[in-house]
């Protein structure tokens, strides 16, 4: 089964690879937006996961008992799998039909233990999105999933992908409109309402102001500037929002699409506009800014998964591999995945104890700290 997944995904990614040779930055592989035309403000019923959500008490306690830095594959299949799993969103790059090689990261990231479901589109099956759709759209999922979640999503982005992902920290912000329509992603259409109910504490409150628990972006930037869709993101693209928990910016030395040459200045670097954690890693001048998203084989070798699975930002790199540990953009996907189970454990076990502290008050004014709400940009 995993030889048939990846030879599909090696036969998909020479036709993605053949495409790129003439064209960088021209064309799209477009999903259908719509428009968002919500006519009044939703009444919804006050209603909270953390009432709803049925979870063994065993599990529970082990969700509780992780380490959100140090999750081990054991963790992430026995534990974190079974228990409440945020929705992963994919924005792949502008090239048709380079969403192939977001796939790769999807097959990648499916190979490692995360749950297909919440890597799928709901609609079409798809791993990955158009860095041309509505940023507002994507916005309006990411509270239309965490209100149903009770986790709030996570999302990842790829050369033009990462700049759409960015802009749709801003439009979360309200740096674009102030309000912003529930969209929902089964029906994908908008809702008649411009809130959602809290998941965790059940009040009524605006898409405007939620948050991703974690955001990463590599090759933003460059060329992708010349797109009249990404204009507004000329003097934002840096400095990111409060929209999010963490943000990791992933920057190629001697990229020239991205425009990150060697000894890049300050510039080039992303920062925060507030409170939001902020990283930058330089990946090594032999990344690739087109093929970094293929990493499907990595998940395929127990011993390469192992490394993966131990990697820390900061104190592991590519040179630090034993002998048989090796793979196409495996610094990069190490890094990615440590966020991701990291944010993974941190959203489960704040889902958990806001369903305890509920049941233990008998109500829901509890604690004001697990909501997954921003202030709006002024």
């Amino acid at each position: 089964m995993i030889v048939r997944r990846t030879r599909t995904v090696a036969t998909a990614l020479r036709v993605a690879l053949a495409a790129c040779v003439t064209t960088t930055v021209i064309g799209c592989a477009t999903k259908p937006g719509g428009t968002i035309e919500p006519t009044r403000e939703g009444k919804v019923e006050r209603s909270a996961v953390v009432h709803t959500l049925v979870l063994d008490r065993a599990l529970e306690e082990r969700i509780l008992a992780l380490d959100p830095e140090h999750i081990s594959d054991y963790d992430v299949r026995s534990t974190l799998a079974a228990g409440p799993t945020p929705k992963i969103i994919l924005l792949h790059a502008s090239v048709y039909p380079v969403y192939l090689i977001m796939t790769s990261f999807a097959t990648f990231l499916e190979g490692m233990g995360y749950p297909g479901a919440k890597l799928r589109d709901p609609v079409d099956g798809a791993y990955s999105q158009s860095p041309y759709g509505s940023s507002e759209r994507l916005a309006g999922e990411i509270a239309w999933y965490y209100e149903r979640d009770g986790v709030r999503p996570l999302i990842i982005g790829h050369s033009q992908g990462g700049m759409q992902a960015i802009k749709v920290l801003y439009r979360l912000a309200g740096a674009f409109d102030p309000k912003v329509a529930v969209w929902n992603a089964v029906t994908d259409k908008p809702e008649r309402r411009f809130t959602i109910i809290d998941p965790l504490d059940g009040a009524e409150r605006p898409v405007v102001g939620v948050s991703v628990a974690y955001a990463a972006a590599v090759g933003a930037g460059g060329a992708a500037f010349l797109l009249p869709n990404q204009w507004d993101m000329f003097f934002r693209l840096r400095t990111i929002p409060d929209t999010v928990d963490e943000f990791t910016g992933f920057a190629i030395q001697g990229d020239m699409v991205a425009w990150t040459f060697p000894g890049m200045s300050d510039a080039s670097q992303y920062r925060r506009g507030g409170v939001a954690k902020v990283r930058n890693v330089v990946l090594p001048i032999t990344y690739n800014h087109i093929m970094v998203p293929i990493t499907h084989t990595l998940a395929a070798d127990a011993k390469t998964r192992d490394w993966i699975n131990a990697y820390m930002p900061g104190n592991t790199d590519e040179s630090t591999a034993p002998a048989g540990v090796s793979g196409y953009n495996i610094l990069w996907a190490a890094d990615v995945w440590f966020s991701i189970k990291k944010h993974w454990c941190l959203e489960a076990q704040r889902l958990v104890r806001a369903k305890r502290a509920a049941s233990e008050k008998g109500n829901l004014q509890f604690d004001s700290r697990v909501s997954g709400v921003r202030a709006p940009v002024q």
